[in-house]
This record gives C-alpha cells, structure tokens and sequence, in this order.
C-alpha cells in the first residue's frame, strides 16, 4: 500500500507531503489544478520514464519520495536483492530527477530500470493517459485467470511445473549423453590417430635422441676423426724417431728402476711412471682400434639424421623432451580405455524423455481444460460488469492458442476486447481509448479482487464521459475493489468523490515571490491563495474553504453571485488578482509562480466540494421503488423536497443534475452522501 508521498520541484509543485490510507482515496480538482501532476510522481517514483523538463522553473534538481508498507511477499523480492525494508515494515521508492540525469533509489539504495520494473508489478497498477498498464502483458493476464480459476487451477499448474521440470531434468540428460556421445567418439578418434603416431615412432630409450646426434656428428666426421686416431697413436706409441710417449715412459722407467735399487725411497715415483706406462700403451692400443673402426657411411648418416627429425617433430606435438612424450603416450592409453567402455544406454535415456514429456502433455492438457471454463466464467462476468458501466455491446474474449509445453502449460493466452459494435476482437494493449480501458480493468480488477497480487489500483478519469447511472455503478465497483486493494482515483463525479472513505481536493494557486532579499538573505514569498497544505491538516490563509460555505448558506438573496462563485474552485484565486494589481512598484519588486496544493477535505469541506462538482444544478432522486423528478427554478431552494427519499429501504438512490441554487447545491451534495452511504453497505453489508 502507498503510505505517503513527498514531492519537490516537480512541474508546479515546490513542496508537498501527501499521507494516503487504505481504501478509496479520490482526488477531485478543476481541470488542470494538477492531479495528472501527482500520478506523474507515483509513476517517476517507480521507474516511469521522466526527463530534465518536469523539474519546476528554476530548480535544478527535483525529489520525488514513495512508502509503501511491506508483506512477506514483497519483503522476500527484497531479500533477494540483498535489501531491507525500514525499521516500521516500510519501504522507499524514490527518484531524483536533475536537468542531465535521473536516479532511481529503494531504500536509499541506487537500483537498475529492471529492479524497479520488477517491484512495481507488484505494488501499483496505474491506469492513466499515457502510462503503460501491466493489463496488456501476457503474464500477468495468465497469473489472472489461474488465479481466478481458483485452487484447483493453480494446484494443477504446480503440478505442470514439477512435471516440467522432470521432463527438462530427463531431456537435458539425454541431451548431456548424446553431446557426450558426439564428443566421446571424436575424442576417440583423435586418441586413437595420436596413439597410432605415437607406436609408428617406437618410442622405447628417454635418451635415444641424444644418442642418435651423437652417431650423426661421428658419421658426420669420419675421416677427421681417422687421421687424428692415427696420429695420437704414433705420439702415444708408435713414433718413427723413436720418441713415442711410450718410448720416452719406458726409458724413463729403466733409468728409476736402477736408482731405486740404490734408494729405496724413489720406488713409489717408480710406481707412478710404470703405471703411466702401462695407461699409454692402453690408451695407444684403444685409439689404435678406434681409428680402425671408423669408417663413411652416408646412408647410415642418412638414417639417423630421419630418425632424429621424427623425434624432434613428435617432440613439438606432443612433449617438450622424449620422456614427456613417453609419458603422454601411456595417457593416451588410459584415457582411450575409459572412453571405450561408458556403459550407459542411450536408447534408455531416450525412451524415459518421451516417457516424462508425454506425462508433461497429459497434464498441461487438463490444465487447459480448467482455464477454458474458467476463461468462460470470467467472460461472462467481466461482460455483465461492463454493461452496467454503459458498454452494453461490449465483447470480451479469453484466447487460448496451444503452444510447446511450458512451466505454465501448454497455452498461449491474450485478453481480446471490443468495446464497440461492428469492431473486431483486438488484444487490450491495442485498445486506443483511456476510458475504455480504464472501465475494463476496473471490471477485470472487481473480478481478481481477492487474487491479485498488486496492492494499489490508481485510475486516472475512468468516469470520462458516463451519465449519473453508470458514475454510480463505477462507484460501487470502486467501493468493493477498495475493499481489497488501496485505490486512488481521479474523478469529475460526485457520486464517486461522495462513496470515498477519504477526499482530497487539488487545486492550482499563484504564489508572489518578492524579488529583493528580507532580512535573513532570502527572498520574502507572499502566498496569494494561503499556505501549503501538507499532509492535508494545515489550513489556507484565507479559508477558501470556508469562504465558500459561507457563500452557499448566506447568498440566497443573491443566488447569482454565488453561482458564479460555485463555479471558481478556490475564491482565492480571485484575490490573488487583485492582490498583484496593487502598484506598479510592487510589481516591480515580485514574481508570479504557480504552484499545486492538495487538502485531505473535512466532512462540511466535502459538501461544498461535492457541489461544486455539481455546477450548482438540481437533480433527480431515483429509488428501485419509483422515481420522482422535480426540476428547480433558479433563485430557490427547495433542498428539503429535493432529497426526500419515497422510502427508508436500502433502495438504491440515483442523483443527477441540472441547473439551482447554493442551498439546493448543499441539499444535493447531503443527498450524494447519504446515497453513497447506502452504496457502500450493499458491498459491505
């Protein structure tokens, strides 16, 4: 429910805090006093479209603040975008409008258009010229009729949506098998080409790489590597003059081997030149066979050097060293054998999807069944309600097209409606006229009234245009909708204005604003039609309220004069005139600006207002009994008669108008009361 509103620099209005309460809340005002001006700031409050443009003259930054009270419905959405309601169970919505951006917060915190999109479909339905209604919205006309259909629909839609999610469960599995599948074999495939790769190179020594370049660059260097063999060998062992390494180590033995035997002490020096001797001649006979064995073989370094690029290139594919490579390869190995040997049916998993899908289908189909007799005992209300809101050829349609199974059924569902004779069935957001759709949804609303989920119903004018019998079956309907949601509603009639619980009046002033500063540094403001009202408990300066009472009881003798006064909605006003004419110095030193200004209307504040609806006009009482007519000459009251009813029955009274007096006026606006008295408990009882 809209607790309050507070709004700042928005169009002509400076400052207003509005409370508002459960029930219905009507706004009455002359045209253009403003009251579009306020459903604007409910609709910025929740995310509606806005620009730089709405902020008043002069202002460069523009506040507009909407609480509501929580539930548990709304307090879980809140939850599940990690924010709190307020300490007293209340929330938030506001807008922050400057002449380059705009921001909207809940809770004081900044959220996306999608959030607030999401809370506003369930807090307000605003049906007004030029704002987007949620009735054209096919999700929230199936969240209808299923409601409407009652518990046994919405139990079979529960269990649509479990089956659905079992039958998704069952064909993701398939699908998750038959991708698996699909990717199974061409991982196969591509293991067993790698594998295959990896057995044509006969991987078996780590190290074979770096031996095979070993043999390349011996095969390579053959004959080099002959002549140095050989020439080692003369210097080691075999030398023509005689001086070998050998020939020298022995020489040098003979020679120690004589000292020694005259000091013993040289007998380890012995030792190490007998041993050097004896490495020589070793290392002469190795390289001697070494040089042997040395031979050119290009077609064995041809081989190698094969072998070597084989390597190399299965290195780079699959490893950075042979090893890595090995160690891949009994991967490969591995792996293949668990991909080989899954062991799970396809055709099994196929059959339980049809299974779970043709279940599926059996339920969305009795599903259907209940929202066609449904759908058929709704047309049939909505029709009855809107013929008693003056659409007597009024056809309504709820159409039911199959579809692919969903979580919601198998049904695609729109509102069809033609308001007209000879006009074909159209979905509701293709209806064009404002009154017509706003008369169908308070019809359909009526009808979900104990069902639906949206707290605050606001209609924008939804009387435009009926006569005194439909303003009052419009009345009852807003009455018993108001039973069950917060309505706030604009309207021109007083029959609706007299069945609110609570009435508030918007008008239009002009506020003078002395140029020159005062004594604090800020410019003097002199309100010409008195002081804001806030929250509806503050009274005008010039009790234009009151003014006007006074006119309608004391002018009987002048009944022209307060006619035309009956038709000013504010006296004030006429003031302000004549308070800006004074001299043309003041002139000088002040500005004009309008403003707008809501009062919540006491009971005898009610009356005066209900007869300014009026016109000053008499009117017809029509009981279910009989009816009676008196039509009123100007100049006289003769309220007494006027309002007499033919009997003290709950009888439906009908009052309409034409042209009186002010007293005849006051007489019709008691009149409106007490009918309104009897509206009401017919819903109430």
């Amino acid at each position: 429910m809209l607790v309050s509103l507070k709004i700042q620099n928005f169009a002509l209005i400076d400052s207003l805090e509005l409370e508002l309460y459960a029930g219905l809340n009507i706004l009455t005002g002359e045209t253009g006093a403003g009251k579009s001006i306020i459903l604007d700031a409910i609709d910025a409050a929740l995310g509606g479209k806005v620009s730089g443009r709405l902020l008043r003259a002069g202002e460069a930054r523009a506040m507009i603040e909407a609480t509501f009270s929580s539930n548990a419905r709304i307090d879980k959405w809140l939850a599940s975008q990690e924010l709190e309601p307020l300490e007293d169970q209340n929330f938030v919505c506001s807008r922050e409008i400057t002449p380059r951006s705009n921001r909207t917060r809940l809770n004081g915190v900044v959220v996306n258009k999608s959030q607030i999109q999401a809370l506003r479909e369930q807090l307000v339905e605003i049906t007004a010229q030029g704002q987007t209604s949620l009735i054209g919205k096919a999700a929230m006309q199936r969240e209808w009729l299923d409601n409407f259909g009652g518990s046994s629909l919405l139990q079979q839609r529960q269990k649509v949506a479990k089956l659905y999610d079992i039958s998704q469960a069952s064909q993701a599995k398939l699908e998750e098998r038959q991708n698996r599948d699909r990717s199974r074999l061409q991982q196969i495939d591509m293991l067993e080409y790698q594998l295959e790769e990896l057995k044509t190179a006969q991987l078996e020594a780590p190290n074979e790489l770096e031996n095979l370049e070993q043999d390349r660059n011996r095969l390579a260097h053959s004959v080099e590597l002959q002549q140095q063999s050989y020439e080692v060998y003369q210097k080691l062992y075999q030398a023509e003059d005689g001086l070998a390494c050998a020939d020298l180590l022995g020489e040098a033995e003979s020679i120690l081997a004589q000292m020694a035997a005259v000091d013993t002490t040289l007998e380890p020096i012995l030792e190490l030149v007998t041993s050097a001797l004896t490495q020589v001649e070793e290392a002469g006979r190795q390289i001697n066979t070494y040089g042997e064995e040395i031979e050119s073989d290009p077609d064995q370094l041809d081989n190698i050097e094969a072998r070597i690029r084989q390597l190399k290139q299965i290195c780079r594919k699959y490893g950075t060293t042979l090893q890595e490579v090995i160690n891949y390869q009994q991967k490969l190995q591995t792996e293949l054998a668990e991909l080989t040997d899954d062991g799970q049916s396809i055709e099994e998993l196929e059959q339980q999807a049809q299974a779970d899908y043709a279940i599926l289908e059996t339920a969305c189909a009795k599903l259907t069944k209940l929202r066609q007799k449904a759908a058929h005992t709704l047309e049939q209300r909505i029709v009855a309600t809107l013929q008693s809101l003056a659409m007597e050829k009024v056809q309504f349609k709820v159409s039911l097209s199959p579809i692919a199974p969903t979580a919601y059924g198998a049904d695609r569902l729109a509102f069809e409606f033609s308001p007209n004779p000879g006009e074909p069935l159209q979905p509701l957001d293709q209806i064009g006229s404002g009154g017509e759709i706003s008369r169908f949804l308070l019809a359909l609303k009526t009808s979900f009234a104990e069902s639906d989920p949206v707290g605050t119903m606001i209609f924008d004018e939804i009387d435009t245009g009926v006569s005194g019998r439909v303003s009052q079956a419009i009345a009852l309907q807003l009455f018993q909708l108001s039973r069950s949601h917060q309505v706030l509603c604009v309207t021109h009639q007083p029959i609706i204005a007299a069945i609110a619980d609570r009435h508030f009046h918007v008008s239009k002033h002009v506020q003078a604003e002395t140029a020159d500063p005062g004594a604090n540094g800020v410019n003097r403001t002199s309100s010409t039609a008195g002081s804001t009202n806030v929250n509806g408990k503050r009274k005008t300066a010039n009790s234009s309220q009151s003014d006007k009472s006074n006119q309608l009881k004391n002018s009987k003798s002048d009944a022209a004069k307060s006619t035309a006064n009956n038709h000013q909605p504010e006296q004030t006003s006429i003031q302000s005139t004549k308070s800006k004419s004074t001299t043309k110095a003041n002139q000088a030193n002040q500005q004009e600006r309008t403003i707008v200004k809501v009062q919540l209307l006491q009971q005898d504040q009610r009356k005066q207002e209900l007869a300014q609806l009026a016109g000053g006009v008499s009117f017809t009482v029509t009981n279910t009994s009989s009816t009676t007519t008196r039509k009123k000459p100007r100049g006289k009251s003769n309220s007494k008669s006027a309002t007499k009813s033919k009997s003290n029955t709950a009888a439906t009274e009908l009052v309409t108008a034409t042209e009186t007096t002010p007293d005849s006026a006051i007489a019709f606006a008691e009149s409106l009361l007490r009918q309104a008295d009897i509206l009401k408990k017919q819903v109430v009882g």
